[in-house]
């Protein structure tokens, strides 16, 4: 493909839609666009737009499919594998959708919100808490991420157990194409069977087909009872067992059942500031668990104490708390937050996020442990994440006193040695981060060439001009 280098004319067209106020090109400016939250990729600009309305994104499009500009799309840059970050070396111009941040409306009869791309999630979260309603995507770059940059990833979180992905919360996409034509699909309906569903094409394409602008949110009835549980475990066999329980016994109550090692304990009181363990005694791992129910306060509290009850009498429970009130709930939930960014302080870490089926989560960890600390001699294994949805966060952080850098620059290494165990238990190596620049090559070499014909042949039936977030998902020659 050939792409022409920015002048200063086609910045001047490009500036004129979106004011000069918007047309970023000062590198101080342009700074925060060009690297991603991990800091392992940095890529180069001499154009940051930041559009204020649809129309502008549409003619926006239009000028770049003209003059074949390659257009990175991008909302709160909170990313792990490059996919909202330029390339280094090329030509992009980034568009932000930060000021698409506009809740356009919200019903609470039909349980949906409509939201321009650039809302930030918490405030999604809090305008459905103000209807007394809620929208169950939680993560922990709530705060900054952007709700385009969720759909486009296809955003898990803590609740995917209850509530499914992204894909499973949103009914209708508004999406801005290659060309500058704008697909209104912002439909509310449950039920659609009108031809193919053009919206899941573009959840979870990371840009690569369009510019999502809006989207039609489910929203859900608060839950009126809600308590949380940490419980203390001996082995990963005993975490899975309890969960089968809390599975059978909670049933659609059971909204989050996170893992987590003694290592991650550690590093979290260790590191981030008023965390305590919350046991008197180490065990070697720890159940999270949430239970919400559509009834009473007494109701979670009853089902949480029978199952910790029933956990404890089988022997899967060594101990166990229950939190006495929210500020104790929102504590254990960011104790278990925290333990990614805990990691940080003890050095490099190499992180995977993967997924493999629900039941072999014991086995995957038992092979992947062994096989690791044989290659890395001293590495310490902090694997934590979503038991209900087969989603481990593996992460592995350096050896006490390893040099950093020598340490990281075996990433692809380790990556290699980890994503080859996950899929002999036919999982996934990416399980909510996506592909972006990271996975890239990888997905090439495990997916069938069937696979990867048919993704080129939706891309180029899309993007035929190829500018649309160029080299992300599949590699563009």
């Amino acid at each position: 493909m050939t792409t022409i280098i920015p002048s200063p004319e086609l910045i001047a067209s490009f500036t004129d839609i979106v004011g000069p106020g918007n047309a970023l090109t000062a590198p101080t400016e342009i700074a925060p666009y060009l690297v991603e939250s991990r800091g392992l990729y940095r890529g180069t600009t001499s154009l940051v737009l930041r559009p204020g309305s649809v129309e502008e994104v549409s003619q926006i499009m239009k000028l770049a499919s003209q003059t074949r500009t390659p257009i990175v799309p991008q909302g709160g840059n909170t990313g792990h594998v490059a996919g909202g970050v330029p390339r280094e070396g090329k030509t992009d111009v980034v568009l932000s959708l930060e000021r698409l941040n506009r809740i356009r409306d919200i019903d609470p009869v039909g349980n949906v919100i409509v939201a321009d791309a650039g809302c930030i999630l918490a405030d999604i979260q809090k305008a459905a808490d103000d209807i007394d309603r809620l929208f169950p995507l939680s993560l922990g770059s709530e705060g900054s991420a952007r709700i385009g940059g969720n759909l486009s990833t296809n955003a898990g979180g803590t609740a995917v157990l209850a509530y499914g992905n992204m894909r499973q919360l949103c009914l209708g996409l508004e999406v801005v194409l290659p060309t500058g034509e704008i697909w209104d699909g912002l439909r509310r309906l449950k039920k659609d069977n009108t031809g193919y569903d053009l919206r899941d094409l573009f959840i979870g394409a990371e840009g690569t087909l369009g510019v999502i602008t809006g989207a039609v949110l489910k929203l859900f009835p608060k839950p009126r009872g809600h308590q949380v549980a940490f419980a203390g475990v001996k082995s990963v066999e005993d975490a899975l067992a309890l969960f089968e329980r809390a599975s059978s016994l909670c049933g659609p109550a059971l909204t989050g059942f996170e893992l987590m090692p003694r290592l991650g304990i550690e590093f979290t009181t260790r590191h981030i500031h008023g965390v305590r363990d919350p046991l008197e005694t180490a065990h070697p791992w720890y159940a999270l668990i949430d239970i919400s129910t559509p009834d009473s306060a007494e109701s979670a509290e009853r089902m949480v104490e029978s199952l910790l009850e029933t956990g404890i009498a089988d022997g899967f429970i060594e101990n166990a708390v229950i939190a006495q009130n929210d500020a104790q709930r929102k504590a254990l939930w960011h104790m278990r937050e925290s333990m990614s960014p805990a990691q940080k302080p003890e050095g490099g870490s190499i992180k995977h996020d993967v997924s493999v089926p629900v039941s072999s989560i014991p086995a995957f960890m038992a092979e992947a442990d062994a096989i690791v600390t044989k290659a890395v001699p001293g590495a310490r294994i902090c694997a934590f994440g979503h038991v209900g949805d087969g989603n481990i966060h593996y992460n592995i952080s350096q050896p006490v006193d390893a040099d950093t850098q020598a340490f990281l620059g075996r990433w692809r290494e380790v990556n290699a040695i980890v994503h080859a165990i996950v899929l002999k238990y036919n999982g996934s190596i990416s399980a909510e981060h996506g592909i972006g620049q990271l996975k890239r090559d990888e997905l090439a070499a495990i997916r069938s060439p069937i696979e990867i014909g048919l993704m080129q042949r939706i891309k180029h039936a899309f993007d035929p001009a190829g500018i649309m977030n160029p080299d992300k998902v599949l590699r563009q020659d």
